[in-house]
C-alpha cells in the first residue's frame, strides 16, 4: 500500500479549501453534515467520540456541545489541525496527527466513530474499517460520508454541458473498475479511490458490523436550494453516500 497524500497541507489547495469551508454554502453544510448527524443519536451525553479526518474540528466542537464527554479528532493535515486548535479552547477535545491508514490508538475504545468525506481518499478501505470496527465499545457507531461513488468513478467529475453551458447528463464509465483517481480540485493531481457501493457496504459487514441506515441525501425543494445557485443540480444525482453500522 503507498503512503496517502497529504493533499490538505499543499498550500495552494488548503486556501482553496478554507474558503470554500468559511462562506458555509458548500455541499458540506447544506447536505453532508446534516445528513451526517441524522445518523447519530440526539444526545452524545456522556460518549466518546473519534472524529477521523477531523479538518478544522467543527464536527469536535459541535460534538461537545451536544454532551460528548470526550472527542479524539484525528487528521494527516497539520495545517487542518493547526487551524483547528486556534479555533478551540476545550481539554476534552484532543487532536492528534495521523492517517486513517495508520491508525493505532493503542486499544482505545468509542462510543461514536465518524468520518466526513475522508474515506474516499484511503486506498485500503476494508483494512482501515476492520481497525474502526476493533475501536468501536459494543453498542457502538460508525457513520461516515463519502463521495458518490457515482461521482468518483470517472477522473473528471465533472458534468457534460451543451455549447451554452448547461448540465446535460452526469457521465458514468468503468465503475466496476475500483482504485486510483487522478482528479483536480483546486490543485492537480488529488488522488481519490474509486469503490462501489457494493464494496463500501460489504467492508462494514466483512468487519462483523451491522449496516443500520444508508443515506444519499438530496437538495430539499425549497429550502437552501432557493440561495445558493445550481444546489438543485445535485437532484439528478447524489453526491454523497453515507452509512451508519453498529457493533
Amino acid at each position: 500500500m503507498s503512503e496517502p497524500q497529504n493533499i490538505y497541507d499543499n498550500p495552494e489547495f488548503f486556501a482553496g479549501y478554507a474558503h470554500l469551508r468559511q462562506t458555509a454554502t458548500g455541499l458540506n453544510d447544506v447536505l453532508e453534515q446534516p445528513a451526517l448527524w441524522s445518523l447519530l443519536p440526539q444526545s452524545l451525553d456522556g460518549l466518546r467520540v473519534l472524529d477521523l479526518g477531523c479538518g478544522f474540528g467543527d464536527f469536535a466542537r459541535k460534538a461537545r456541545r451536544n454532551g460528548a464527554r470526550s472527542v479524539l479528532a484525528v487528521d494527516i493535515s497539520a495545517k487542518m489541525l493547526a487551524a483547528a486548535k486556534k479555533q478551540t479552547q476545550d481539554p476534552a477535545i484532543e487532536y492528534r496527527q495521523l492517517g486513517i491508514e495508520h491508525l493505532d490508538l493503542d486499544g482505545g475504545s468509542f462510543d461514536i466513530v465518524v468520518s466526513s468525506l475522508a474515506f474516499h481518499y484511503v486506498e485500503d478501505y476494508p483494512a482501515a474499517v476492520a481497525r474502526v470496527a476493533d475501536l468501536l465499545a459494543p453498542g457502538g457507531r460508525l457513520a461516515f460520508s463519502v463521495e458518490h461513488p457515482i461521482c468518483t468513478a470517472m477522473a473528471a467529475q465533472q458534468w457534460v454541458r451543451d455549447s451554452d453551458g448547461h448540465a446535460l447528463y452526469w457521465p458514468i464509465d468503468d465503475y466496476r473498475l475500483e482504485g486510483a483517481r487522478k482528479t483536480k480540485w483546486f490543485v492537480d493531481g488529488v488522488v481519490k479511490y474509486h469503490r462501489t457501493v457494493e464494496s463500501y457496504v460489504n467492508g462494514l459487514l466483512a468487519s462483523g458490523l451491522t449496516l443500520r441506515c444508508l443515506k444519499e441525501p438530496e437538495p430539499v425543494a425549497g429550502g437552501a436550494s432557493a440561495v445558493i445557485p445550481g444546489l438543485d443540480l445535485h437532484r439528478r444525482r447524489p453526491p454523497f453516500l453515507l452509512l451508519a453500522a453498529d457493533r
